[in-house]
């Protein structure tokens, strides 16, 4: 079927046999038809981490087609600028796993989340948004309920009632001309637990220098980095190897 993504990465009809070598694109592919599985509640976040590995591991075509033998194909266009968007979509989950929406998940323009003590995490930093609105309707109990962001979305809790749950924000300093992009707004209920609003986690070079995920580091900067960490290496060796030294001594 022509726009789709057969279960190999290849558009449906291809007649390339399935032994051929995989490609880097041919992995990239299958693994954006295991993410937005998984968006749809198709994978849990288990499954999707054992088959995202298998993927990037993968050497044929054959070991692809056997990841996603299980799973529909998907549009062609979704990750470019003609990406299928869903109107709605509904996780419903009781006692289980951790529900994930992680890399380039595409955003519907509806969440509804029907979920009882199970990790909620949205990560948008990755994520295929095509319009600038998206409401999650929330009937969430325990637990928490996370919600990773980048400069130009804005989370909207307004709307949210709150049980026996808090709200937190972790902020970072952005621009404030930076144009809004996607804002979230959150209605209906979540009881006995947490909503946690934040930035995504610091790599290490940025941990070292104290910046902002958001804010990319110069060369000199990275150079710094290396510099710091090697000689931090360097100078806890040298300390090991003089207490080595003075215990030899008293002996």
């Amino acid at each position: 079927m022509s726009g789709e993504i057969s279960p190999t990465g290849k558009h449906s009809g291809s007649s390339s046999s399935p032994e051929l070598r995989a490609s880097h694109a041919d992995r990239d592919r299958v693994v954006d038809v295991l993410r937005i599985a998984a968006g749809d509640g198709r994978l849990t976040a288990d499954e999707l981490d054992e088959r995202l590995e298998a993927a990037l591991s993968a050497r044929t075509l054959s070991e692809l087609t056997t990841l996603t033998a299980d799973l529909p194909p998907v549009s062609a266009t979704v990750g470019g600028t003609g990406a299928e968007v869903k109107d709605m979509v509904r996780i419903e989950q009781v006692h289980s796993g951790a529900v994930e929406r992680v890399g380039r998940w595409v955003v519907p323009r509806r969440l509804e989340l029907a979920v009882t003590y199970c990790e909620v995490t949205l990560d948008f930093t990755d994520a295929v948004i095509m319009h600038d609105t998206l409401r999650i309707d929330v009937g969430m109990t325990g637990k928490t309920l996370t919600l990773v962001t980048r400069p130009g979305i804005v989370i909207d809790t307004d709307g949210l009632q709150l049980v026996h749950s808090r709200v937190k924000y972790r902020q970072i300093p952005t621009d404030p001309d930076t144009p809004v992009t996607l804002r979230v707004e959150l209605v209906g209920q979540k009881a006995h637990g947490r909503v946690v609003v934040r930035p995504p986690r610091r790599t290490f070079g940025q941990w070292l220098l104290r910046r902002s995920p958001s804010l990319p580091a110069t060369a000199a900067e990275v150079n710094l980095v290396g510099s710091t960490a090697w000689s931090g290496w360097l100078c806890r060796g040298r300390a090991r190897r003089t207490r080595f030294q003075s215990r030899s001594r008293r002996r």
